[in-house]
């Protein structure tokens, strides 16, 4: 399903793409889309990177991630909502992991938020539960949600 798309490390320029699927993946309620100055931010630091999924010349998807000493954490990951169910999320996780890993990371951590069903694309790339953090995000709505930290070692297999 996943035929066709190339992943590409983003660079300045691809900014507005990137924001296009922001845009279109982060529900507003939830508050959890960065901006675009934020994201600017990561192109400056040798630690991160941000990768687009392309087909052709329309964006689909992207993760963001960074380097801590021998730990990665994916920061964001979004699918285009028309595109979701594709292979895309789990092609830009595959990506990052390879990406971090040869940057030296031995361990990959996730934060989201507990309700978010991103939880079984993780989960499904081997990502576990490792720790809570209650009422931790405040959307847009008002509402408090609790945040999970997800892990996944270097060395366990990968599950599918």
């Amino acid at each position: 399903m996943t035929s066709g798309v190339r992943l590409a490390t983003a660079r300045v320029g691809d900014l507005a793409a990137v924001m296009r699927v922001m845009d279109a993946a982060f529900e507003p309620a939830y508050g959890e889309a960065w901006t675009g100055a934020q994201l600017l931010t990561l192109f400056a630091l040798p630690s991160a990177r941000v990768c687009l999924a392309w087909d052709g010349d329309h964006a689909y998807g992207f993760s963001a991630a960074r380097i801590a000493g021998p730990e990665s954490e994916l920061l964001l990951l979004a699918v285009d909502p028309q595109f979701r169910g594709r292979g895309i999320g789990r092609l830009l996780i595959d990506d990052w992991r390879a990406w971090a890993t040869e940057q030296g990371a031995e361990d990959y951590f996730l934060e989201m938020r507990a309700d978010n069903d991103a939880v079984h694309l993780y989960e499904r790339a081997g990502f576990t539960e490792c720790g809570r953090r209650p009422a931790y995000y405040r959307g847009n709505d008002g509402k408090l949600r609790d945040a999970i930290t997800m892990r996944r070692p270097a060395g366990e297999s990968r599950a599918d």
